[in-house]
């Protein structure tokens, strides 16, 4: 799973590189993007990265201006909303990552993938279990 995760995240990486950012950024911006003026840690959640990777992942983002914080860094409800540049940098990406999507199912078949993306949502469910019981991965919407 974690080989598959590196090859996956290099492709897709390496497309949305081109517009400036990398796909752990991507998936930062989004989440904010549907959880504007949330705090951050329950964007943390959602992305399950513990807050201080996601305030790592935020530094840069905030020096660039695509994103606004206006609580301090310590503060325990941190919120953040994206910019006008974020916004435009996020419409940029999202169109490399839909170019990769594309080609991707292309090839492997949207009904495997949609197969495969069902099962490792299972597996995400069991791995919970595992680690802490009753705590359910919910799918992004």
């Amino acid at each position: 799973m974690k080989k598959l995760s590196r090859v996956l995240g290099r492709v897709y990486d390496l497309k949305v590189s081109s517009v400036g950012l990398n796909i752990t950024q991507l998936a930062v911006l989004r989440c904010i993007s549907r959880r504007a003026g949330e705090p951050l840690v329950r964007i943390a959640e959602e992305l399950e990265m513990d807050r201080t990777s996601l305030y790592r992942a935020l530094t840069p983002m905030i020096r660039d201006g695509w994103v606004a914080s206006p609580n301090a860094i310590g503060s325990r409800f941190r919120t953040a909303r994206l910019t006008k540049a974020g916004r435009r940098i996020l419409d940029s990406a999202n169109q490399k990552w839909a170019d990769v999507q594309g080609a991707l199912t292309g090839r492997f078949g949207q009904a495997s993938y949609d197969s495969l993306l069902a099962e490792l949502y299972r597996l995400a469910d069991c791995a919970a279990d595992v680690d802490e019981p009753a705590i359910k991965i919910e799918p992004p919407t």
